[in-house]
């Protein structure tokens, strides 16, 4: 799929990114952009940060790039720093046997589609390989975009019991970005709201923060308090729900 719209920014980091995409493709391997960077391109946003992906095997990163981290390299993720930045370089994968609700226990190695198949939420499932402009969509990305709409990719309650986490990303994605949820999503988020009690406070904490830095911090707040969310990790904070507060 090509994307005739499509504004490339003029970043050193963008550039940096391309570079990497550009070294890898001379090696043979396939190299894309991956992920919220895609997501925000298509939207006209300025993305934080570029993540890349490509079938190179981990041990193949490592030998193409001089600078290189090992971050998650059990999971197919090296760290590659290219000027001034880094870059996460992912290989694609397969995921499987998350028994602590977090990390999977057998990853493999795999192609582009597979690897957007694992992947959360849909419009979060796209590449884009911009040496071309070309747009690879296996999880129909681009038309929740269109739609504004966030949908978990495959089975929702599935995708939630991999990493419980993800409620919270479900909210915080839907309203800074002002889309709507998918209605099989949010029957998923009211039904699941109990197995945020299995994520560790401290990633509970850093995903709040995000949510609370965003504008529509309120309206996060009342999903939070609408899903039953807050039942679960700020018990004390929804007891005062109808609670007359002073002036």
């Amino acid at each position: 799929m090509k994307s005739a719209t499509l504004n490339l920014p003029d970043s050193a980091k963008f550039r940096g990114a391309v570079q990497l995409i550009h070294t890898l493709q001379k090696q043979g391997y396939q190299a894309h952009l991956a992920g919220g960077s895609v997501r925000d391109l298509l939207l006209g946003r300025q993305p934080k940060d570029y993540d890349l992906a490509t079938n190179a095997t981990p041990d193949l990163i490592e030998s193409i790039f001089p600078q290189t981290i090992p971050l998650g390299k059990q999971f197919g993720i090296i760290l590659v720093l290219h000027g001034r930045h880094r870059y996460e370089v992912a290989t694609f994968r397969t995921e499987s046997g998350y028994h602590d609700r977090r990390r999977p226990s057998r990853v493999a190695w795999t192609d582009a589609r597979e690897d957007a198949l694992r992947r959360d939420f849909t419009i979060n499932g796209l590449f884009l390989d911009p040496t071309t402009g070309q747009i690879f969509d296996f999880v129909k990305g681009t038309r929740d975009l269109q739609a504004q709409v966030v949908r978990f990719i495959g089975d929702a309650h599935h995708r939630i019991q991999e990493d419980p986490l993800r409620l919270l990303r479900a909210v915080r994605l839907k309203n800074a970005l002002r889309f709507q949820y998918d209605p099989t999503t949010y029957q998923a988020l009211r039904r699941q709201a109990r197995l945020l009690s299995h994520v560790t406070p401290e990633r509970i904490r850093e995903e709040l923060e995000r949510m609370w830095s965003d504008r529509a911090r309120a309206q996060s707040l009342r999903e939070l308090a609408d899903l039953g969310f807050l039942d679960v990790i700020l018990p004390e904070v929804s007891q005062l729900r109808g609670v007359p507060q002073p002036a």
